[in-house]
């Protein structure tokens, strides 16, 4: 009887959710050509200063990859997260880490970014991760449309992460609120302030 040849299992990573209700708990993510999650020292970073912000909110991870980022803060006490990853692989297996963590507080999307955000908004967010492959222009696009579509909490706080050579140009509602640089990353906390 001949035997079927084995398909090799995808590659995967490892993470680590830093704090909350999941600390130090290790999860997988696929190995995707551009999937870099959040080094643990910027998330460290970030939920420092977001550690206020977090209980109780509601997240968009709009380009989720490994998860770290949503992850995190559903960990830290986020009401309801919405993450998102177009690659099949990553969609699945961020399906998979829900199931596994018994989360029943959020979503896993597999939508073209840019295009979703188009829409009239489903929902607000007081909290959104921004994090799209870098070099593609997708930045500045799905900035623009998540204010204008009305996807924003009135003071709602948006993490940006991008190649340390890029200016984006963002929204003027969006007031800089921490920014940092780690090897060739850049990235920042902005804070969407409607009056002057």
């Amino acid at each position: 009887m001949r035997q079927r040849p084995r398909s090799t299992p995808a590659a995967t990573g490892q993470l680590r959710i830093i704090g909350g209700e999941w600390r130090s708990r290790r999860l997988s993510f696929p190995d995707l050509p551009g999937l870099r999650p959040s080094t643990d020292r910027v998330r460290e970073t970030l939920f420092n200063w977001l550690m206020s912000w977090v209980p109780g909110s509601t997240c968009l991870d709009a380009f989720s990859g490994s998860g770290a980022l949503g992850l995190e803060a559903l960990s830290r006490g986020a009401r309801f997260a919405t993450l998102n990853d177009l690659a099949t692989p990553a969609y699945r297996q961020l399906q998979a880490n829900l199931q596994l963590l018994q989360c029943q507080h959020a979503e896993v999307l597999q939508q073209d970014m840019q295009r979703w955000l188009a829409q009239p908004a489903l929902r607000q967010y007081d909290l959104v991760f921004l994090d799209p492959p870098f070099n593609q222009g997708m930045l500045q696009p799905c900035a623009e449309q998540l204010e204008q579509q009305g996807w924003l909490a009135d003071e709602a706080y948006i993490y940006v992460e991008h190649e340390r050579d890029l200016t984006p140009t963002l929204p003027s509602s969006w007031r800089l609120h921490r920014q940092k640089q780690a090897g060739q990353v850049s990235y920042a906390l902005y804070h969407r302030q409607l009056s002057p």
